[in-house]
């Protein structure tokens, strides 16, 4: 099966910047995709470049066989900024018809695609309603609808669940995953913990470099667990490497511990969360393997 996306040799200079460099990677067809980094890594650039708002300054960058912007891509691929916004004064039924016929459909077409996106995204029901009188977590699903107009193959966001609480991220990470049949996602984060929920592909950039991750293929490690707790407490190793079948227990992170266990045991997931609540520790995660994390981390530390 032929990459949706590949990059060969791709590299970006703004004058004496050289914002990427000299970057290789393809993506396929499938579960959302995570890109990660921190503040001035290249991610924007990236994003820019997939987009075809800015042309690479070396190497070659094919979508689905074409140049990033080219006319052959219209509909094709869809990107939501992070400060995408809606009209707060009108319908969003008409907000979304009005994007519709800028793809050229025509009004009753435009209409249908208009509902067709917000069923999509589990707010149909709203249609007539307008975008001030929703909440932040219904708008942006709102927007992600946007993206969705025109059955792009490749939908790229940016910071999809940034200033959202714990509940509207969740429903949108769980809505990214539900649509993952209707396209292939891009997701930009610096919630490494959110992206390694939904993404089997990471695309990692620092200083303009890019190392890739498989958070599931490449985690070959199965005989143990990665235990995140949310408070830190006394002599958790002890008392984990009490556990019958437990053979090591050591601090990775703060308040997070890797639970190594024998291959011939039972797996521990049951036990270790039965002994979290039998010692009223509140825990974060529980994690078959290294977290996203502390995969990304243990790799720069080489």
């Amino acid at each position: 099966m032929r990459p949706l996306i590949t990059a060969s040799g791709l590299s970006k200079s703004y004058g004496a910047k050289l914002a990427l460099n000299n970057v290789d990677f393809e993506i396929n067809k499938g579960a959302p995709v995570a890109l990660v980094g921190p503040n001035g890594a290249g991610k924007t650039t990236l994003f820019s470049l997939l987009c075809g708002y800015i042309a690479p300054s070396k190497g070659s960058l094919e979508i689905l066989g074409h140049k990033p912007g080219s006319a052959a891509l219209f509909n094709k691929v869809s990107a939501l900024p992070q400060d995408a916004q809606l009209d707060p004064r009108f319908n969003i039924d008409k907000q979304l018809a009005f994007y519709a016929k800028l793809q050229g459909m025509g009004a009753k077409q435009s209409q249908t695609e208009a509902l067709r996106v917000l069923d999509l995204v589990g707010l149909k029901e709203i249609a007539k309603q307008r975008a001030g009188d929703l909440s932040h977590g219904m708008r942006k699903r709102v927007t992600i609808a946007q993206a969705l107009i025109g059955a792009p193959q490749i939908v790229m966001l940016d910071e999809a669940t940034a200033g959202l609480d714990p509940i509207h991220a969740r429903e949108v990470r769980e809505l990214v995953s539900e649509l993952s049949e209707q396209a292939t996602f891009i997701l930009s984060s610096h919630d490494l913990t959110e992206l390694e929920r939904l993404c089997s592909q990471v695309l990692h950039l620092d200083k303009g470099v890019l190392s890739e991750h498989q958070t599931k293929t490449n985690n070959t490690d199965k005989h143990f667990y990665t235990l995140m707790l949310s408070e830190a407490y006394q002599n958790v190793e002890q008392q984990l490497q009490a556990i019958a079948g437990v053979s090591r227990v050591y601090m990775s992170q703060h308040k997070e511990y890797v639970v190594e266990y024998q291959p011939t045991s039972d797996p521990l997931d049951i036990a270790l969360l039965s002994f979290c609540h039998q010692q009223h520790w509140q825990y974060r995660q529980l994690v078959n393997g290294h977290t996203l994390e502390n995969q990304i981390f243990k790799q720069e530390k080489v």
